[in-house]
């Protein structure tokens, strides 16, 4: 059985998909990022407060924004048309993302909050890793599993 999403379960998620590390985009962002050359490629980062993400009811920019990469527009607009904590704004209208408050990851089980990670990390990591992931022959350290040449 499921159960609710929590914060601290974003740490987790991300560190157990292979080939990632938490380091920094946009600046000085916090993002967790697939290594690969010529260099790595985030899929989920913090979002600093900002004007144009903004509280519809109190007008006060948001301060705990998550920018999580999506695959596509079609899966971007699947997550954005949920009935869910996912969201974008015009910032983010041609680029494959959505944003969600950290506060209320809560809205979502653990489960598809995994699925949702997991589809952004796929949206970066390098092909051959990705079909290598899929295919169940790397372990969560992205080690090749054992027996695996």
């Amino acid at each position: 059985m499921s159960r609710k999403a929590k914060v601290s379960d974003i740490d987790a998620i991300c560190r157990s998909l292979p080939e990632v590390e938490l380091g920094t985009s946009w600046g000085d962002r916090p993002t967790y990022l697939v290594r690969q050359r010529p260099k790595p490629r985030g899929f989920v980062l913090t979002r600093e407060p900002r004007h144009d993400a903004v509280d519809p009811v109190t007008g006060e920019e948001y301060q705990d924004l998550l920018v999580i990469r999506t695959a596509d527009a079609d899966d971007k607009a699947a997550l954005v048309e949920a009935d869910g904590p996912f969201f974008t704004i015009d910032h983010f209208r041609s680029y494959n993302a959505v944003l969600v408050q950290q506060s209320r990851l809560g809205e979502v089980e653990v489960d598809e909050l995994r699925e949702v990670l997991t589809d952004a990390w796929l949206a970066v990591a390098p092909k051959s890793l990705a079909k290598r992931f899929l295919a169940g022959g790397l372990d969560q350290l992205g080690q090749r599993a054992e027996g695996d040449a």
